[in-house]
């Protein structure tokens, strides 16, 4: 449920918020954190599938782009910018969790071979009543095979698919090549076709 602006408040320029913040103003801060607070969660959540986890990050993320305001230059939206903070607080964040756990490191060295940059990674469809059962567990399985990939393959995953970002905002966000991105697409799909087989086979 969204909450009524105050009057003044919701024509407030972002860009006018933002100098606020550069000026100390942290009310200022406080009314652009509302604005993007549910979008960020949702973001980080995509990522690390645990609510506690994705409101720590999100904290986290917002205590860092408060800290780093000054640097803000205006050259994209306020949300690009702290869309790179989220996104590398919680990589940071999966690659310190993956390390205990003794996960392997990935490889951005993939042959950029038969790449389909349209394609999608995973079947949708608009669930019946009746399939409202299997289709949920077919998400199930969907984000349990996303889980299993590495935080930077898992990140353009969600940039691509769910954010729908082209790969140069993505390359941007990242702060890698577009071939980079590119690479990281194929391996992450391919992954994820070899582990759902299954599921496009009977989709």
């Amino acid at each position: 449920m969204q909450t009524e602006a105050t009057p003044g408040q919701a024509d407030v320029s972002e860009l006018d918020l933002v100098k606020r913040c550069q000026a100390g103003d942290s009310e200022a801060f406080d009314q652009l954190v509302t604005r993007y607070r549910t979008r960020v969660f949702a973001m980080i959540y995509n990522m690390v599938h645990n609510e506690q986890d994705a409101w720590d990050l999100a904290q986290d993320s917002f205590v860092k782009a408060w800290k780093s305001i000054g640097r803000f230059k205006g050259k994209s939206s306020f949300y690009t910018w702290i869309y790179r903070i989220v996104m590398n607080v919680t990589i940071d964040w999966l690659r310190k969790r993956q390390i205990k756990a003794g996960g392997a490191e990935f490889d951005d060295s993939i042959q950029l071979k038969e790449i389909e940059p349209a394609s999608k990674t995973v079947p949708k469809a608009d669930p019946l009543p009746h399939q409202r059962m299997e289709h949920r567990e077919i998400r199930d399985r969907i984000d349990q095979a996303i889980a299993q990939l590495s935080p930077e393959h898992r990140a353009v995953i969600l940039m691509k698919e769910i954010e729908e970002m082209q790969y140069h905002e993505i390359a941007e966000t990242l702060g890698c090549s577009i071939g980079t991105v590119m690479s990281r697409l194929f391996y992450a799909r391919k992954k994820l076709q070899t582990t759902l087989k299954d599921v496009y086979e009977n989709v």
